[in-house]
């Protein structure tokens, strides 16, 4: 499994950066199979990008409840860089956040935060039936880290790329799994 994903990011790395940012998502989505929350370059409290794949449900729950004011993911990612289990902030869950996750799937996960360039990156990545292995998570945070690098100078992409993004940002989250 290591040397696929390893194999699978080579590839991605590999290619023009207006071809990446798609394919690795693509990646992600069939590591983290109960989905993901990517916040790119987070300006004050607002990402620039914003790609969620939970399920519908989810996402919606968590919205109306106005979760992200007590999630202890989040809470973490603004307040730390690296890498931390859903496991390990269950003691700071006092709103309940990763136990109502659990109920609708999402079991095991774990959150990445980093800051590059002035520009902070904070997502949360799931799964339903187990923690993931070292493997995937270093294969998922360097997905990350070259997510951060291709979309921090949005002044040097070409217009279509950026509107491309928006609207991959939007049908993600509002699809709740990307459209194939």
């Amino acid at each position: 499994m290591f040397l696929f994903l390893q194999q699978k990011y080579t590839e991605i790395y590999e290619m023009r950066t207006e071809l990446t940012i798609s394919p690795l998502l693509s990646a992600l989505d069939e590591i983290c199979p109960s989905g993901y929350a990517i916040a790119l370059h987070i300006r004050f409290t607002t990402p620039m990008f914003l790609f969620q794949t939970y399920k519908r449900d989810w996402i919606d729950t968590y919205t109306r409840k106005g979760m992200v004011m007590t999630d202890p993911t989040v809470r973490w990612g603004f307040e730390n860089t690296g890498t931390q289990t859903w496991d390990n902030l269950s003691d700071q869950d006092d709103a309940g956040v990763l136990r109502e996750a659990a109920a609708h799937g999402l079991k095991f996960g774990f959150v990445h935060a980093m800051e590059a360039g002035d520009s902070r990156t904070v997502a949360s990545y799931a799964r339903s039936d187990r923690n993931f292995s070292d493997a995937e998570t270093s294969a998922i945070t360097a997905i990350m880290t070259k997510l951060h690098e291709l979309t921090r100078d949005t002044d040097a992409l070409p217009a279509a790329e950026i509107a491309a993004l928006k609207t991959l940002s939007i049908t993600l989250t509002h699809a709740g799994r990307p459209i194939t």
